[in-house]
């Protein structure tokens, strides 16, 4: 499935099943496509930017638009605004906010469910890393069960429903 057709079928199904959108406000990109397919749907979407991106790439058409003055303070009330996390084929971006939002739940700062959308592959590089880490004894293996991942949108989806991991503090 390309990545384009998983953001819209994500798009659709969040709309469909009433899944608000919270996401960092920006108007292109596949974040962009899935916020357009959810709004279209007739969905909920909530976008949150720093002000200095805001004006140059921020998303008029949502239904609820924030500014805020940093990009600590926008993933913060992302975090605060969201019941799980999805992250999508992305960059240094979305490693970043993926990384933190990950950490926090191995910390048990939070116990929201975490997913990838592994849409053609992208995050088996990802994955097998999460693996390796366990094998080196990096990462608990309790703990590597806290990220979860599906190949489409619906069984990515079904996946956080029934998420039921728990964090294993790292220093015990």
């Amino acid at each position: 499935q390309s990545h384009l057709d998983a953001a819209r079928e994500l798009g659709l199904l969040m709309a469909a099943d009433d899944i608000e959108l919270v996401y960092g406000g920006g108007a292109t990109g596949l974040m962009g496509l899935i916020a357009d397919t959810v709004l279209q749907a007739g969905g909920r979407v909530v976008g949150v930017i720093p002000s200095d991106l805001g004006t140059e790439v921020g998303h008029r058409g949502l239904t609820e638009f924030v500014e805020v003055e940093t990009m600590h303070e926008r993933k913060s009330l992302m975090y605060e605004r969201s019941d799980a996390f999805i992250a999508m084929p992305g960059g240094f971006g979305t490693l970043d906010e993926f990384a933190e939002i990950s950490t926090w739940r191995q910390l048990g700062l939070h116990d929201k469910p975490i997913g990838l959308l592994d849409s053609d592959g992208y995050y088996q590089s990802l994955l097998e890393f999460f693996d390796r880490a366990v094998t080196d004894q990096l990462l608990k293996e309790q703990n590597r069960m806290l990220v979860v991942s599906g190949a489409t949108p619906s069984s990515l989806l079904e996946l956080l429903r029934t998420d039921t991991a728990s964090f294993e503090p790292k220093w015990q």
